[in-house]
C-alpha cells in the first residue's frame, strides 16, 4: 500500500464520522405527527428582543397578536435594547408592552433576554416565556403547540421549526432555505424521535419559569442560544422540538448584508466548540445520550466544509485508483462519504419543499463554499456578545 493511499485512508476516518452521523439522523428524520390541542392553560410572556428595528417591529407584533390563543393568557414584551431609533414607539403603537433598556457595558441579545426574563419572573404574569426575533413571523398555532408540550409532555424547554421568510429574494436565500431544512428541520425531527435535545435556535424557543429559576439565562455570547442549550443538556434537560409550529425569519439576500450574520454564527460556534466539546463528550461517554449528541453537534463542521472535504478526498482517491489500475479501499470509503452526503441532501431538499427551481440554487453552492471559507480568514469586526444587527438588504443599496 502506497503512502498516498495510507494518507487517504486515514483522512477518510473523520469524513466517514461526520457524514455517517448525518446519515443516521437522515434515517430518523420523519416529519412529526400532528397533535391535537386541548383548551390551553399556560400563560405566556412573548419576548421580542429588538435593537434598532423600527422598520419591521410593527409587522412582527401584529403576527404575534394574531396567535390562535386566548388573548388573556398572553402578553407581548418588546425589549428595546440600546436603541437609537423609534423601535419603542413603533412597538407600543402596534400594541406591545415595551421594556426599554440602556447599558453602555452590557450589550447584546443575551443581556436583553435575561433582562426580560427577570421582569417576567418577578411580575408573575406568565408561566413560561417565548422568544421571537424582531424580523420574524410566527405560525398562528405556535402557542397552542408549545402549551401542549408544557402541559402534556412535561417539557420545560421547546423549539419551533425555524425557516426562511424570504426564500425567493436571491439564490442565497434559496440556499439558506435548504440549509435550514437540513440543519433545523431534518436534524431536529430526528433528535425528537430519538428523545435527544433538538437544541435552541435563538428564535421560536420557549422556557418554563420553573426551568429559568433553576437555570438562569446567563448566556451572553454571540450564539447565546446554543450556549444555553448546552447548559440545559449538561443539567439533564433536553429541548423538545415542536415541528408542527414554525417561525420564519428574514435572511440576508446580498453578500454585503450577509457577511456579519454568517461570521457571527461561524465564529460563535467555533468558540463553543473549544469550550464545551470535550466536557460534553466526556459526559456522553459516561452514558448521557443527550450530552453525547450535543458533543457530536459541535464537532461536526458546517456542511460547506464537509462537502469540500468529501469532494477533495473522493477526487484524490479516484485519481489514485486510476493511476494504480484498480479500485482501492480508499476510493470505496470516500465514495461512501459521498453517498451519505447525497442521502442527507436529498432528504433536506424534500423537507425544504423548494421544488426544481429551488434545487437549482445548489449550482451556486461552490461559489458559496469559497465565500464561506474566505470569511474564516478575516478578523471579526465586533466585540464578543454585543449587538451586531444584520443589515437588511434595502439598507445596503
Amino acid at each position: 500500500m502506497s503512502p498516498l493511499e495510507i494518507t487517504l485512508l486515514v483522512a477518510s476516518a473523520p469524513a466517514l464520522g461526520f457524514t455517517g452521523y448525518l446519515f443516521v439522523l437522515t434515517l430518523f428524520a420523519a416529519s412529526p405527527s400532528s397533535r391535537s390541542f386541548r383548551p390551553p392553560r399556560t400563560r405566556f410572556d412573548i419576548i421580542v428582543p429588538a435593537h434598532n428595528e423600527e422598520a419591521g417591529i410593527a409587522k412582527t407584533v401584529a403576527s404575534l397578536r394574531a396567535f390562535d390563543y386566548p388573548r388573556e393568557l398572553t402578553r407581548i414584551l418588546v425589549v428595546a435594547d440600546n436603541c437609537t431609533d423609534a423601535t419603542a414607539h413603533s412597538a407600543r403603537a402596534a400594541g406591545a408592552t415595551v421594556l426599554e433598556r440602556t447599558s453602555a457595558e452590557h450589550k447584546g441579545k443575551g443581556y436583553a433576554l435575561n433582562f426580560a426574563f427577570e421582569i417576567s419572573a418577578r411580575e408573575k404574569v406568565a408561566d413560561a416565556v417565548v422568544v421571537i426575533d424582531a424580523d420574524t413571523v410566527a405560525s398562528p398555532n405556535l402557542l397552542r403547540a408549545f402549551a401542549t408540550r408544557f402541559e402534556e409532555d412535561e417539557a420545560h424547554a421547546v423549539q419551533a421549526e425555524y425557516g426562511v421568510a424570504n426564500p425567493e429574494a436571491s439564490w442565497r436565500t434559496r440556499l439558506m432555505k435548504i440549509a435550514f431544512a437540513l440543519f433545523h428541520t431534518l436534524r431536529s425531527n430526528a433528535r425528537e424521535r430519538l428523545s435527544l435535545s433538538a437544541g435552541l435556535r435563538g428564535n421560536g424557543m420557549g422556557f418554563s419559569h420553573t426551568l429559568l429559576a433553576k437555570f438562569p439565562h446567563d448566556a451572553y455570547s454571540v450564539v447565546e442560544d446554543v450556549e444555553y442549550g448546552i447548559r440545559l443538556g449538561k443539567g439533564g434537560h433536553r429541548v423538545h422540538f415542536v415541528g408542527e409550529s414554525h417561525v420564519l425569519g428574514e435572511m440576508a439576500a446580498s453578500e454585503k448584508a450577509s457577511v456579519s450574520q454568517r461570521r457571527r454564527w461561524e465564529g460563535g460556534r467555533i468558540a463553543l466548540l473549544k469550550q464545551h466539546a470535550w466536557p460534553l463528550l466526556r459526559g456522553g461517554l459516561g452514558g448521557d445520550r443527550v450530552q453525547l449528541d450535543l458533543a457530536f453537534d459541535l464537532l461536526v463542521p458546517p456542511l460547506t466544509y464537509i462537502v469540500a472535504l468529501s469532494l477533495v478526498g473522493t477526487i484524490a482517491a479516484v485519481a489514485l485508483s486510476i493511476h494504480v489500475g484498480h479500485a482501492t479501499t480508499a476510493m470505496w470509503l470516500w465514495l461512501l462519504t459521498c453517498a451519505f452526503l447525497g442521502a442527507y441532501l436529498v432528504r433536506g431538499i424534500v423537507l425544504a419543499g423548494v421544488g426544481f427551481r429551488g434545487a437549482l440554487a445548489l449550482l451556486w453552492a461552490p461559489f458559496y463554499m469559497i465565500w464561506k471559507i474566505g470569511l474564516l480568514l478575516r478578523k471579526p469586526a465586533h466585540k464578543k456578545g454585543e449587538w451586531v444587527r444584520t443589515m437588511r438588504d434595502e439598507e445596503t443599496r
